[in-house]
Parts: C-alpha cells; structure tokens; sequence
C-alpha cells in the first residue's frame, strides 16, 4: 500500500514554500484575495493595494483569456478526421463512397462538437476556469477537479502539492481540504470523533501515477477511506494541474505577475509616497503671527465675505513646497504604468463591444494573447482545454449522450487552440473556391462538375447548422425531377395523353412513402 495522502502531501510541502511565498507577494499586489495569508479565515484583513493597475490587469487578461478558450457559442475544439483511415476507407469503399462517408463524419463530429460545448456551458464551466486563468495569472498555479457527477472544483496554491518527472508528466498529487466531520462516510467519522471531536477536520487526497492510470485514494487523521479508493486512466484524470510556465526541473510554474514584480513593487511604494503627500499638501492650515494686530478668534468665527480688522502680514498658510519632488515621482509613476498597462494589454481592443462575436475577432484575439503572453495560449491549449474534451466526451459516451462515430473507420483526433476555429475556415475556402471557380470556368462548368447537394451539407457542418430535413436527399431530388419531367410532357403532348402515366408515378411514389423503413 502506498503511504497516506496525508504523508505524501507533507512529504512534498517543503518543495512548494518558495513558490508560495513569491504567489502571495504577487497577490498582495493585485488581487489579494487570490491567495491570502497563511492562516487566514474568515476575518482575516487582506492588504490594499494603493494602485489599480495590478488588478485591472490580471482582470482584463483572464477575461480576454477566457474568451479566446471559450469562446461563447463556438465549439472551441475540433474533431478532425483521420488521414490514413479515410485512405483506408477509399480502398474499401471506392473514391465516391469514401467522399460521402467522408461528408457524413464531418456532419458527426460537428454534432459532437456541438453538444461537448454545450455540455460546457450546462456544467457552468466558464466560472471555474474564469477562477483558474486568475490563479495562473498571478501565482503560475491551479488545480482544477472534474467530479464524475459534474462540474468544476479550482484549488488554489495553498491546498495542493504536486510532483513532476524531467519531462513534465504529473506523478504525484496531494490536496488537502478542510471538512466537517459529518460530511464524512460512516465508516471513518465515528472513528474521527472517538479521537478528537472538533467542527472541522483535515481531509487528504492522494492521486499517484502508476504504469498507464493514476491511483487515487484518501484518508482523514491517517484512517483510509475506503470508498475513495479508485484509479483513472492517465488521460481521463479529472484532476488536472496547471501551470502558467513549463521551466524544466521545477514541479510549478511561476505566474505572469511575478514576472512584472518590479515595476508593481515600484508603482506601489510611489503611489503611496503620492497619496500621502498629497493627502498632507491637502490639509489648509492658516498661521496668524502672535506679535500682530490680527487676532486668530477673529479669522476662525468671520464668516465668508466678512470685513474684520487685521493686517494681511500678520496671516500666511503653511505650504509644503513639494511641486517638483511630486512632478518627479508622478512622472516615474507614469512611465510605469505605461509600461503594465501594454504588458496587461490594457491599451487594446481587438473584440468589439457588440452581441455578435466573429471567429475572425477571437482568432485575432487568440493570435494577440499568444504573441503577448509567450505561448500561453498553446500550453493551455493542451493542459486544459485537451484535458477537458477528452473526460467529457468519456463521461458523455458512458452516458450515451453523444452522437456514435464508427471508431474502425476513423479516428477523431482533438484539435485545441487556435486550429480549433477550422470550422469558421472551412465556410471562408468553400466560399472562395466556389467563387474562384465561377470566374475562371464559369458557372456552367462549376454546375457540370461540382456536387451541389454535398456543397451544401459541408457548407451547413462549417456554419453548424442541422441539416436534418432541411437538405433534400437523392431521392426525394430524383422524385422532384420525374414528376418536373412528366409536368412537361403534360404541356407538350396534352394531359389526356399522359395522363395513365402521371398516375402511375403518383401511386409508385405514395407506396414508397408508405413502405416501412427497412432495418439496418
């Protein structure tokens, strides 16, 4: 048996002190409550930034950031089939047939597509990751759980240790949450109350890689819980522990906010110095001199516009002649903030301010975070959002809630990041060729050779459009043609003449609709 998660979390404890106390001084600087103190509770007096920048920036990042992982009514994945499958399939079923299963998959995987992300936006996602990307931001860590029952737990630095091999890969996990011991199984919480009865008792939980799957287990006061006891395949964990930076060697990342410490420390200390100044410079004191004829009583009780007796020698207010020391400071401050707001993108504005959001908008968007924030985007990409696809279409297809893919015929492969937005690609070149093709060969000839009713289905699977009753199928086209082609001849020939024959195709094509479908 391994040893206790309580053991294994206190093991690893002393590896995580230096990244915690340089996560609390970044959070202390922008958003404190990100990861308080040690020992704080519900009373603790978290500090107070004097300047904004710091928490206006990790605000607009994570929601930029956000948005391009998210995007709302997107799918901010693809499903894109296998090449060597598909060639495969060409063998066996012929060019034709391997292009219409071709076209069918797609309309599969978009479905599949469709219904993950909604499955996103039922479990309320967006607010646990929106919770994460700040933890990221600020201190380079988070942990996120995905219950089998749904939805999303975020820890923060302070409630989880972790182990990496030299490649990266997790080995070790150990979180620790503070429980009441009646929300404990029986089996373990009369023995919790035999030893020590509190309102509150410390719960660990222990995820150990081995071999191909993870072994999870957990224990209170070093009691096994014997119903926690289980083990997950290595790429359906629900626990996935993310990190801002991947620096070799080192189990935990380091936060975006520490790499500006700085300038943050700097923007501190002199928007402080300001404050107070100013808040001094601000107080009006009037000093009457004691050897004149100017009596203090009479300047303190003389309303405004009054006329008093006095001599103006007598009475001054006392200044701090700082103006230039201030200028210097306000100044530096300036050149600062100048510097954090460009690093925080504070200063762009690449999505409008509109309910319509295009894919081209959150491309642009994706391409700017990636380019800012040194390959963020991609390492979330596949630490994140890869993750959550692969232990939703798991939980999905065990609850047989998504659309069946033939798995010994193609292979989805998951594409994350900014290939993600392919289908809103897909619409833009089936465009371009369509139009390209009119004006070099012109539309006869794209008619002759281009097929229509697949055209319209991919073009439906870009826009994510259901093409269910909406597309007619070959035979109700072919339907439409002869009773086109027997409506002419009626013209010509006169309806007498063709009468027998426009019945006998109505009668046909009622028995076929009346034909039950056969079983497959």
């Amino acid at each position: 048996m391994h040893e206790t998660a309580q053991g294994l979390y206190h093991s690893l404890e002393n590896q995580r002190w230096s990244f915690l106390d340089r996560g609390r001084t970044a959070s202390e600087l922008t958003l404190p409550y990100v990861l308080p103190p040690d020992g704080h509770n519900y009373a603790t007096k978290y500090y107070t930034p004097y300047q904004g920048i710091g928490a206006r920036g990790v605000l607009n990042l994570s929601s930029k950031l956000l948005l391009a992982l998210l995007p709302p009514n997107a799918p901010f994945f693809r499903l894109v089939i296998d090449r060597y499958e598909l060639d495969k399939a060409k063998e066996d079923l012929g060019a034709e047939g391997a292009e219409q299963l071709r076209t069918d998959l797609e309309k599969a995987l978009a479905d599949v597509e469709r219904s993950v992300s909604q499955e996103v936006e039922v479990q309320n996602f967006r607010n646990g990751i929106f919770q994460a990307l700040k933890n990221l931001l600020v201190t380079g860590n988070s942990l996120l759980y995905l219950p089998d029952e749904g939805g999303m737990r975020v820890f923060k630095l302070d409630r989880y240790v972790v182990k990496r091999d030299p490649m990266g890969n997790v080995t070790h996990i150990a979180i620790k949450e503070t429980v009441a011991p009646m929300m404990l199984p029986e089996s373990v919480r009369e023995e919790v109350y035999r030893q020590e009865k509190e309102n509150s008792c410390d719960l660990y939980t222990a995820v150990v890689r081995e071999d191909d799957h993870f072994n999870v287990y957990q224990d209170v006061k070093g009691i096994l819980i014997e119903e926690s006891v289980g083990k997950y395949p290595i790429e359906k964990s629900p626990w996935l522990p993310l990190r801002y930076t991947q620096i070799d060697g080192e189990d935990y990342g380091r936060g975006f906010v520490e790499e500006y410490l700085g300038d943050l420390k700097s923007l501190e200390a002199l928007t402080k110095a300001i404050v107070e100044g100013s808040a001094a410079a601000a107080k009006v004191l009037f000093m009457v001199n004691p050897n004149g004829t100017t009596r203090s009583r009479t300047l303190a009780e003389a309303p405004n516009g009054a006329i008093v007796q006095g001599s103006e020698a007598d009475v001054s207010v006392l200044q701090l002649n700082k103006f230039n020391d201030f200028r210097t400071a306000q100044a530096t401050m300036a050149g600062i903030t100048d510097r954090l707001s460009q690093a925080f993108l504070l200063t762009s504005g690449v999505v409008r301010d509109a309910e319509r959001v295009t894919a081209e908008e959150i491309r642009m968007l994706s391409q700017e975070l990636e380019s800012a924030l040194g390959g963020l985007y991609s390492l979330l990409s596949q630490e994140l959002q890869l993750p959550i696809v692969s232990r939703l279409m798991d939980k999905m297809s065990k609850d047989k809630r998504l659309p069946k893919i033939p798995k010994d015929i193609v292979k989805p492969t998951i594409v994350t990041g900014v290939e993600a937005l392919g289908r809103g690609n897909d619409l833009n070149r089936l465009d371009m060729f369509l139009a390209g093709a009119n004006q070099v060969v012109g539309p006869q000839a794209v008619t002759q050779y281009l097929n229509v009713s697949d055209y319209f289905k991919r073009r439906a699977t870009a826009l994510g459009i259901e093409t269910e009753g909406l597309i007619k199928t070959e035979e109700e086209i072919q339907q439409a043609m002869q009773q086109q082609q027997m409506m002419e001849m009626a013209q010509k020939l006169g309806a007498p003449a063709v009468a027998p024959a426009i019945n006998a195709a109505q009668e046909q094509y009622m028995a076929q609709q009346q034909e039950p479908p056969q079983e497959e």
